[in-house]
């Protein structure tokens, strides 16, 4: 029994070994023309094997850099595409540097601090005054995420003239809104109605099996039933129920 350890490695394991393989195989093919039918037959056998590979732009050219790099750069073909620098391909990208701002308000976030600092620098003083009721709409937006009461229009108004130390102000106008019921479900599927479900009782009171009371049985919704017998105080019989 031969065990994966004493293979050899597998450049590309989503491909699986079969492949890996193949590739070994088109190595020792000496007919140039030969070996290069053979690698597009293993090019399209990639693709076959991985569909999804199609949904990205070009997938023939990184299949084909695929199977350079599966035979180590060793292939020797009229490949299509030009054949990757074994340099150029493994190198990795330099790390993005993560960005060190910290917010001045937390709890209103970083990108409304540009946005303030841009309705500042506005000279139109209509644009101005647009600027800052979309800030205090954002700002009572945030607050209302991550507090279940209700603020006033005289809080963000005072906490606005806090941060630009007056510069921006805000009427109270309808641009500036706060739903005062939390979105749920029900709302935007209301319930089911009820489906009526007629009362087995007939208009005079009685049930609707009454109708086979005999007279002096007492049956209270059979208007041919005369009263009970003085005395008798056992519960009246009625007659046998219809299914």
């Amino acid at each position: 029994m031969e065990y994966n350890t004493n293979r050899g490695l597998l450049l590309m394991r989503e491909y699986g070994r079969h492949i890996q393989s193949m590739v070994n195989y088109l190595l020792t093919v000496e007919d140039r023309q030969v070996r290069l039918k053979n690698a597009e037959a293993i090019v399209d056998l990639m693709a076959f094997f991985n569909p999804h590979l199609k949904l990205a732009e070009d997938y023939k050219h990184m299949l084909w850099d695929h199977l350079h790099v599966m035979s180590d750069f060793k292939l020797d073909v009229d490949a299509p595409y030009p054949v990757p620098d074994r340099e150029t391909y493994k190198s990795r990208p330099k790390p993005l540097a993560y960005p060190k701002r910290k917010p001045k308000y937390n709890h209103l976030g970083k990108n409304l601090e540009l946005v303030i600092g841009k309705a500042m620098a506005e000279t139109d003083p209509e644009k101005k005054s647009g600027f800052a009721h979309a800030i205090a709409h954002y700002m009572k937006l945030a607050y209302s995420t991550w507090h279940k009461e209700l603020i006033h229009d005289d809080a963000i108004r005072q906490e606005l003239n806090n941060i630009t130390k007056g510069d921006l102000e805000f009427t109270n106008t309808p641009f500036v809104r706060h739903r005062a019921i939390p979105y749920h479900d029900e709302d935007a599927y209301p319930p089911a109605k009820r489906k009526f479900k007629p009362n087995n009782r007939n208009r005079n009171g009685g049930s609707n099996n009454n109708r086979n009371v005999q007279p002096g049985n007492g049956g209270g919704g059979n208007r041919n039933a005369g009263p009970p017998a003085p005395g008798n105080r056992n519960p009246p019989k009625f007659g046998k129920k219809r299914y």
